[in-house]
């Protein structure tokens, strides 16, 4: 399988820098060198995005052209992949660089499923989040920002297989909140194959294991791996770490064997942050995780 890197230089914070910087220090420590010898690996380079203006606008969004830049370049990048017949391969930012990587995989096969691993719940309006990076996944309701071109682009998937290593952690707990999170849940659930339903990742890991493949009840589906949902002490750069989540061996069964399934579009790889790794034990471990993945899809191509 053909492999093509994409850096992606974006954070959602108000503050710069932090995870927006995980590429560059992710290339410093060996991330190309290390992926072309673990398998057929292109380098598209990073994405040119701008940077954000740290204010929250008219729809909640933080820096919304810088929102909306990242969801174009991202659309954009990934259809180049799509087109070469490359696996797209996202490394750096937040979870907002997969709305860009839903549309382009839409775009091609009509429709879409978003498989994410994820060490808590993403699915909040900005309005109910507590800590300042809040974009949340928001399944397709509401404002969204850039305009029309944006808008057409950051569209919900049309199913989804949610994954966390540890239960639930809210940043609200009032009843809205609770009503948002139960309408998401109900609007996916139809989408769903049973067995992945309200399933943890260790759910997911021993489905691997037995050789499940990871159908979402799309033509075909995007992995997005959060690195927060690892264990702290497997990885403690990330910005919201929690007790309990995965450890890099059982990320890597997760990720490898959907990366194995012919419906996977493409994988992002995401929340590391550079300010808290200052020995760079965590950006070697990412890289060395990186490569094994394209070795384990490699083994059984």
């Amino acid at each position: 399988m053909r492999f093509e890197l994409v850096g992606v230089p974006y954070t959602s914070t108000a503050e710069p820098g932090g995870i927006a910087r995980a590429i560059d220090v992710l290339r410093a420590a060996g991330l190309l060198d290390r992926l072309e010898a673990a398998g057929d690996v292109h380098d598209a380079g990073d994405l040119a995005l701008i940077e954000g203006d740290g204010l929250r606008g008219a729809s909640g969004f933080l820096h919304e052209a810088a929102l909306a830049r990242l969801v174009v370049a991202t659309r954009e990048a990934v259809t180049s992949s799509h087109d070469c017949h490359r696996l797209p391969l996202l490394v750096g930012g937040d979870c907002p660089v997969l709305l860009g990587a839903l549309a382009a995989t839409r775009d091609r096969h009509g429709a879409c499923g978003l498989m994410l691993v994820d060490g808590h719940e993403d699915a909040w309006p900005p309005s109910l989040v507590a800590y300042r990076g809040g974009l949340g996944l928001r399944g397709g309701r509401g404002t969204r920002p850039g305009g029309r071109c944006a808008a057409r682009t950051a569209r919900s998937p049309d199913s989804t297989a949610r994954t966390r290593g540890r239960g639930h952690a809210r940043p609200s707990r009032s009843r809205r909140a609770r009503r948002e999170r139960s309408a998401l849940a109900r609007r996916n659930r139809g989408h769903v194959p049973r067995r992945w339903r309200g399933q943890s990742a260790r759910t997911v890991l021993l489905c691997a294991r037995s050789g499940h493949r990871h159908r979402l009840g799309a033509p075909a589906f995007w992995l997005h791996l959060d690195l927060d949902v690892l264990r702290s002490e497997e990885l403690a750069a990330v910005d919201y770490p929690q007790p309990g989540g995965l450890t890099w061996q059982e990320l890597r069964e997760v990720g490898a064997s959907a990366l194995t399934a012919p419906e996977c579009a493409g994988v992002s790889i995401a929340i590391y942050n550079p300010d808290k790794d200052h020995d760079r034990e965590g950006a070697e471990r990412i890289v060395r995780f990186a490569a094994d993945l394209v070795a384990a899809v490699g083994e059984t191509s």
